[in-house]
């Protein structure tokens, strides 16, 4: 399953491996379609592959981070 999330990190998580640590702890494989980092605020577009269960596990895991969590609907550049 894959799916495509928008993610906005608030300052304090900018320079923390946050995809990374969800990535190795659910199992799932992360690709960066796009982002933008500033001082202030980091956001991104990525997409999440793995089983359903693990997925969604991960997606729960970013919140429970801190992160703001959106899905993505319709086209991104590819």
């Amino acid at each position: 399953m894959k799916k495509r999330i928008k993610l906005t990190f608030p300052q304090h998580l900018i320079k923390e491996p946050v995809i990374y640590t969800v990535a190795k702890k659910y199992d799932v494989i992360p690709n960066i379609r796009r982002a933008r980092v500033t001082e202030t605020v980091g956001e991104m577009i990525l997409e999440i592959d793995g089983k359903e269960d693990k997925v969604e596990l991960a997606i729960e895991g970013l919140r429970e981070a801190g992160v703001d969590v959106e899905l993505v609907e319709g086209d991104i550049i590819q």
